[in-house]
C-alpha cells in the first residue's frame, strides 16, 4: 500500500510560479515511476510530468520548458516546480505512483492561476 499526499496549491497570478509537493509513504526506488497529472473542470485527467525510478523525465508539450519535475529520495518527495503559470494550468494536480502492479493517487491540490 502508498499513501500519496500533495501539497503546496493556491491561487496565483500569470505568469507567477508555485512549487507542488508529494510526499510518498515508501522509499521511492520501490516505485517504478512517480508523476504529476491534471485535470481541469469538465476535461479529464492529463499527463503533467513523471519521473522513473532512473531518473528520467517526461513532460507533456502544454508545460515543457516551464514545468520541472524533481525528487528528494531521502524526504521520500518528488516536487513540480512551475514556472510562467497561465490561466489554462488551473486545474487539481494529483500524484501518481505506479508501485507493484498498481497505480496509487494522492487526493489532489488545487491550483488557480488568475489572470
Amino acid at each position: 500500500q502508498v499513501q500519496l499526499v500533495e501539497s503546496g496549491g493556491g491561487l496565483v497570478q500569470s505568469g507567477g510560479s508555485l512549487r507542488l509537493s508529494c510526499a510518498a509513504s515508501v522509499n521511492m526506488f520501490s516505485m517504478k515511476n512517480m508523476g504529476w497529472y491534471r485535470q481541469a473542470p469538465g476535461k479529464q485527467r492529463e499527463l503533467v510530468a513523471t519521473i522513473t525510478r532512473g531518473g528520467t523525465t517526461t513532460y507533456s508539450d502544454s508545460i515543457k520548458g516551464r514545468f520541472t519535475i524533481s525528487r528528494d529520495s531521502a524526504k521520500k518527495t518528488v516536487y513540480l516546480q512551475m514556472n510562467s503559470l497561465k490561466p489554462e494550468d488551473t486545474a487539481v494536480y494529483y500524484c501518481n505512483a505506479y508501485f507493484g502492479t498498481q497505480n496509487y493517487w494522492g487526493p489532489g491540490t488545487q491550483v488557480t492561476v488568475s489572470s
